[in-house]
């Protein structure tokens, strides 16, 4: 009764409206994961690298992503995944809660931990590594362009992850291979992949008896350091994509649109197919929900000021819309990894 009774405490903000809540900072949501059900979701991650024979057992802390920082055996979950409140605002916001679920949050964790255990045996400086994943000094790529038909990577978190860089395909075949319970050689039989996974197996043999050469307990960017308010987390967020000029979008809104003097207005339109045109084209791009929301939020600006409506039949329109979303949502993604590189 007094566990409730604190939590509900804790919880001052959970009842409060959206645009109210935006307005606390995080580090005022005093979140601590040990006091959530996720600890005992860490646990069974902890459990299962027991079995596996591993002495690693990472440290994990909440805080505003998932990472996992540089020289440190450890990583960080997400705040938003601490309550339903906060989980249902990351959805209204980003249109989609990353490990929200617990299959996908145990696929995360043990993506997580492979980040962990590469840190805490510097894994990815030896040679034999480097062999068969790649340097892991390769610059990350924000906007990879994957191949959803190779079977040169695992398959494991979505938008074939393994395929963005080097540490990504480590962690990815590690994932595989600590959550199959040893079914993975069966499922990549005659997969390059098989290779991948092979070498992983060998390399934890290696390493179950050694003790980690780091052994660092630093936790980066904790809760109780971000003060900034969840309404600055989200606009931080989003602020890197979307186009600064939308007028890059005119000529192919008039194109699509017409002149229909009387038919129904473009921005109406578009504002009706908004949430199907975002998930038809995440799942063609690869690309995130909330990149093709910021697409469409520019279009249906533009599509206003221009006073565009349609002169065509709406599912021939709603056909062109998806298409030339899509293309604009891909051009972003080409952009932004252009500036990423530089």
């Amino acid at each position: 009764m007094k566990r409730t009774a604190r939590r509900r405490r804790a919880a001052w903000w959970a009842s409060l409206p959206a645009q109210q809540l935006l307005d606390v900072r995080i580090c005022d949501l005093s979140l601590k994961l040990e006091a959530t059900p996720l600890a005992a979701r860490v646990e069974r991650l902890h459990g299962e690298l027991e079995r596996a024979g591993l002495r690693l057992r990472p440290d994990v802390w909440l805080s505003t992503a998932w990472f996992s920082p540089d020289g440190v055996p450890g990583f960080a979950v997400p705040f938003y995944l601490a309550h339903p409140r906060l989980a249902a605002l990351e959805r209204m916001h980003m249109f989609e809660v990353e490990g929200g679920t617990r299959a996908s949050f145990a696929r995360l964790l043990r993506h997580e931990a492979a980040h962990a255990l590469d840190h805490a045996y510097r894994l990815h400086r030896r040679y034999d590594w480097r062999q068969v994943f790649g340097k892991a000094s390769a610059s990350y790529r924000r906007g990879y362009v994957s191949r959803p038909g190779s079977r040169r990577y695992v398959h494991h978190l979505d938008r074939y992850y393994a395929q963005s860089h080097p540490i990504e395909d480590f962690a990815e075949t590690f994932a595989v291979w600590l959550g199959s319970r040893g079914r993975w050689r069966r499922e990549y039989e005659g997969w390059p992949a098989l290779r991948k996974l092979e070498y992983v197996d060998a390399l934890m043999q290696e390493v179950r008896d050694t003790a980690p050469a780091v052994r660092a307990r630093d936790r980066i960017e904790t809760l109780p350091t971000v003060r900034l308010t969840l309404r600055e987390y989200y606009r931080r967020r989003r602020s890197t994509w979307g186009d600064a000029d939308l007028r890059v979008y005119d000529r192919d809104l008039a194109r699509l649109f017409g002149n229909g003097a009387r038919g129904k207005r473009a921005s109406v339109f578009l504002r009706a197919r908004r949430a199907s045109l975002r998930t038809q084209v995440a799942r063609w791009t690869g690309q995130r929900p909330f990149v093709v929301d910021e697409v469409l939020t520019g279009m249906i600006r533009r599509s206003r000021d221009l006073g565009l409506r349609l002169a065509h039949g709406e599912r021939e329109t709603a056909e062109g819309a998806a298409v030339l979303v899509a293309m604009h949502t891909l051009r972003i993604r080409r952009m932004r990894y252009r500036e990423y590189v530089r």
